[in-house]
């Protein structure tokens, strides 16, 4: 979180349209000092589950992918109960909603941004190492990711959580049939197809409530 206050906040001068533009920014920025430090190469964490598969009747499910799911689920439960039954919980969704609305009922607007700075590179924290115990990985692997969680959230619905995870589920599936019978290269056809179509019959995602 050190970035977050003498960096975001001053940066964005109070428009949340511009925190994404300086999360970018500081993205490259660190993105190519990890290009300079450790080079380019391709790499792995090999584990001892990494090549373990589980019998489910006819199906064998990567044992590391298995555990993978596993853990997302949990987070993504422990994340909506939080949300959903803390006060802090109540105090983000407030803020999210109406700044000047939670500020005027006394909710330290600053602070709940940071709980939420916290929470999300806590969350991504988790999630790398996940990702890291099941495909290769390299300093520019994060636009992939980025680009898969937009097409996430936009298929669960922006500020659901249950829809993000459904959204990952569809999105993760699809893309695999993809590249199962289109190839490999031509895998990520169906992620853009879905995308298209949640645009055009359900804008707000599967999950998303209407303005």
């Amino acid at each position: 979180m050190p970035c977050s206050a003498p960096v975001i906040g001053p940066a964005s001068h109070g428009d949340d349209g511009n925190i994404l533009l300086v999360t970018l920014g500081i993205s490259i920025v660190i993105e190519n000092l990890l290009l300079a430090g450790f080079q380019s190469d391709t790499r792995s964490i090999p584990t001892d589950i990494s090549f373990q598969v589980v019998e489910l009747g006819p199906l064998l499910l990567s044992k590391a992918r298995l555990y993978g799911f596993v853990g997302a689920v949990v987070v993504t439960v422990l994340l909506w109960a939080l949300l959903a039954h803390s006060d802090t919980g109540k105090a983000i969704r407030a803020v999210a909603r109406e700044k000047l609305g939670a500020s005027l009922v006394g909710i330290d607007v600053k602070h709940i941004f940071a709980i939420t700075f916290g929470l999300g590179t806590a969350t991504l924290a988790v999630a790398a190492c996940l990702f890291d115990a099941v495909l290769l990985c390299q300093p520019a692997c994060r636009r992939r990711l980025r680009a898969g969680g937009l097409h996430h959230r936009r298929a669960g619905g922006m500020g659901s959580i249950p829809g993000a995870l459904m959204g990952g589920l569809i999105v993760g599936v699809v893309e695999s049939l993809s590249g199962l019978y289109l190839g490999e290269s031509l895998g990520q056809i169906g992620i853009f197809l879905i995308f298209i179509l949640v645009l055009l019959f359900r804008p707000t995602g599967l999950f998303g409530a209407r303005a």
